[in-house]
């Protein structure tokens, strides 16, 4: 404690600044990330008031990620040109009208368009996040800083479910977007309080990388959020998902041959892959998108449609995630600061890892629900040493010039590990209940029966093996970020 109350007797000016101006940002970056999880415990309720099926309320989770990382590169350099309290401060103001919109939506179809404006206010805030911490902070206090940055976006993702679970059981599946409305109302008045103006970067607009990285990365996300809803098979004539993805893959060749050879600065510099540290980070943090974001899924869907629990009951259970991740968040900022973050962020995706694996194996076997709390806290803990060590890794090497593109990239590869992980739970949550259903209706108790709660007695073992099962996609990208992060140099700023 006295070690605590020194360093901020220390803290010169500026450094009391950037500390208010990062707890101001903190609750808009909170709200945006908790929408990214949410919906996953309304969506049976949302089913029954717009009575619409499996494909149309899973369009309401997916649409909101596709908006949300499109264009997230862009939205970075936006960000260094046109000043990120600016670009923070629009995407608020439109994430919070449109969640207005989404709780007044009268049919699915508004509900998804309200969802997309939501995605593009979310993508306008998020990479001037970490941008103001990295323009902020001197490198000695930036771990602290990325540790609650870091928990914040950790508790976020945990938490959605927990709060659209209380949410829907009491006021209905409206709030989990009413409740937006006085938290983006406080944000907007504490960012303008709070925030610094920084000094904008004069540079070219990039159009032509703008248009390509915009149209690859759709094509990629697109393709595999709507694979198992087309069937893999054709979309529009004979064009099909494999075409829309093999498209978005040499359209993304092209973007970055453009950004190699283009004479003007690129939207994306390529140095920023030079340094290890950023390559191997963004891609960990790719990891730990696909991990957060596909975890919940096969989890709630056991809870609710196997056990028979209320959202609430459900989210409870995974409680200990947020808690006790939000617990350790300050601790795991500033121990990163003192101590190696490569082998506090592996060891963190590997007791995630680990855990998960555990609790997959748990669920076939009808265990006590009150036994799965204790991985969920352990997957908290693991969770809060991951987020600091991983982003502080990925920014304390960029220069103010670099700070908007670095955040841009970094945030873009964390939500298409989410948007791809989403998509590729759905389609192996469908696959391994199949496999676990004997006869020719085996299909009958997949996806659709499970998410509408519907599961037979008969079948609620075949159902539970083949979710546990689904467990282990997060829990083998886990363990893949775990040998990212043992990658990972120690940096001559490291305060050792």
């Amino acid at each position: 404690m006295t070690g605590q109350r020194t360093e901020t007797k220390e803290r010169t000016p500026e450094e009391r600044q950037a500390w208010g101006a990062l707890w101001a940002l903190a609750i808009g970056f909170f709200m945006i990330l908790v929408d990214s999880t949410i919906v996953t415990t309304a969506m049976p309720a949302i089913m029954a008031g717009l009575d619409t099926g499996v494909s149309g309320v899973v369009w309401v989770h997916s649409s909101y990620l596709l908006a949300f990382v499109v264009p997230l590169l862009v939205t970075g350099r936006m960000g260094d040109r046109f000043g990120p309290k600016n670009l923070y401060l629009i995407g608020l103001a439109v994430f919070t009208l449109a969640s207005l919109w989404c709780g007044l939506a009268p049919d699915l179809g508004n509900l998804v368009a309200a969802r997309v404006a939501q995605g593009l206010g979310a993508a306008l805030m998020t990479p001037q996040s970490m941008t103001f911490i990295t323009r902020l902070f001197p490198a000695h206090r930036r771990g602290a800083a990325m540790g609650i940055w870091g928990a914040v976006a950790g508790i976020a993702t945990l938490a959605g479910p927990l709060l659209g679970g209380v949410l829907t059981d009491t006021l209905g599946w409206e709030w989990i977007f009413f409740v937006n409305l006085p938290i983006g109302a406080v944000s907007f008045w504490r960012v303008r309080l709070k925030v610094p103006h920084l000094p904008t970067h004069a540079r070219s607009f990039d159009v032509p990388g703008v248009v390509l990285s915009a149209i690859g990365i759709f094509l990629i996300v697109f393709g595999f959020q709507e694979a198992e809803t087309f069937g893999w098979g054709p979309v529009i004539g004979w064009f099909g998902i494999w075409h829309m993805i093999a498209l978005g893959v040499l359209v993304m060749a092209a973007f970055i041959l453009w950004q190699r050879f283009t004479r003007t600065e690129p939207l994306l510099p390529l140095s920023l892959f030079g340094d290890r540290n950023f390559a191997l980070a963004a891609s960990a943090i790719t990891c730990m998108g696909l991990v957060i974001t596909t975890l919940n899924i096969p989890i709630m869907f056991y809870l609710q449609s196997v056990r028979g629990l209320t959202p609430t009951q459900a989210a409870l259970l995974i409680a200990p995630m947020a808690i006790t991740g939000a617990l350790l968040a300050r601790f795991a900022g500033v121990r990163v600061n003192r101590r190696d973050p490569r082998g506090q962020a592996a060891l963190g995706f590997f007791g995630f890892g680990v855990m998960i694996v555990a609790y997959g194996l748990l669920l076939p076997t009808g265990l006590p629900v009150l036994w799965l709390l204790v991985p969920a806290a352990v997957m908290g803990v693991s969770s809060a040493l991951v987020w600091p060590a991983v982003s502080l890794t990925a920014t304390r090497d960029l220069g103010p010039e670099n700070a908007g593109a670095g955040s841009g990239v970094y945030n873009t590869t964390r939500q298409l590990g989410a948007v791809l992980g989403s998509a590729m739970m759905a389609a192996l949550i469908e696959s391994r209940i199949a496999a676990h259903l004997a006869g020719p209706d085996s299909g009958s108790g997949g996806l659709g029966a499970v998410m509408s709660g519907r599961v037979p007695e008969a079948v609620s073992s075949a159902v539970s093996s083949g979710l546990g099962e689904a467990l282990f996609l997060p829990g083998a990208a886990a363990l893949l970020g775990c040998a990212l992060c043992l990658g990972f140099r120690r940096s001559s700023h490291h305060a050792g």
